[in-house]
């Protein structure tokens, strides 16, 4: 065996041993919390939207990156273009949960997990079974008139040709997502700080915690024990007990399955 395939051996060794430490972590402990990003939602398909390349609209005569596509700003003064951009690369009907999501909504089930905070938008911990989930940038699955505040679900905006309208009165429906240059639901981020407050264990997954200001809600935990799990280097990993640098979904399945056994 040449020195590659041992450190390939061994990495693999670690990272067996990281997810039966997790297991034990999930095992000893009776209030978990998990933070998720883009990431949880990869293993569906789902690409984080920032990889989306810059548009240039002829019709207006600027590179726009998509940070800027989904502000605030772009959606009041272009939506033609807002829209089409939010239908291409936020908005995934078809997505399925995956092993990640499945994992978690057991581990609700087993009395452990108390809460989801979720920076994703795609509803998929839902989906997967989940009840006690705090989304802190809203979801594609619910959309409301900008004047009357009818509610309309996803079907109806990504159906619509062009900026969908009410049927009541007219206006635009807006989806019930954070845009940038929008502020936070003061009554999600509530629920998600007292949940992180209240746990032992938090988790925190598929993130890179660069996007502020849900990045900052893991200040808020005292509790016993903080894992990371991301494929990249995250500002928190030197205060975790656990860093894991491997898939999520893969992490997590192993992880709970474990617990079962």
């Amino acid at each position: 065996m040449d020195d590659s395939s041992k450190a390939k051996e061994f990495s693999k060794v670690e990272k067996i041993s990281a997810i039966e430490e997790l297991a034990q972590i999930l095992r000893q402990s009776n209030n978990i919390v998990f933070f998720g990003g883009a990431g949880v939602s990869t293993a569906s398909n789902i690409p984080d939207f920032r990889s989306a390349k810059g548009l240039y609209s002829m019709r207006l005569k600027k590179n726009f990156t998509p940070e800027e596509l989904v502000s605030h700003t772009f959606f009041v003064q272009y939506p033609e273009d807002f829209f089409e951009f939010y239908k291409e690369h936020l908005v995934y009907p078809d997505a399925k949960p995956n092993d990640c999501h499945i994992a978690l909504a057991k581990l609700e089930e087993m009395g452990k997990l108390k809460a989801v905070i979720t920076q994703n938008i795609d509803g998929l911990h839902q989906a997967a079974g989940s009840k006690t989930v705090y989304e802190l940038h809203g979801s594609v699955h619910r959309n409301y008139c900008v004047s009357c505040g009818e509610f309309y679900d996803g079907k109806y905006v990504r159906e619509y040709d062009g900026v969908p309208r009410c049927a009541k009165c007219g206006a635009v429906v807006k989806p019930d997502v954070v845009l940038y240059e929008e502020a936070l639901d003061d009554n999600v981020v509530s629920g998600a700080v007292s949940a992180i407050m209240k746990a032992d264990t938090l988790i925190v997954g598929g993130t890179s915690l660069i996007v502020y200001p849900a990045a900052g809600l893991i200040r808020y935990f005292q509790g016993n024990k903080l894992v990371l799990i991301n494929k990249s280097a995250t500002s928190a990993d030197r205060e975790a007990d656990l860093v894991i640098r491997d898939d999520i979904a893969r992490v997590m399945r192993e992880a709970v399955n474990l617990i079962g056994e």
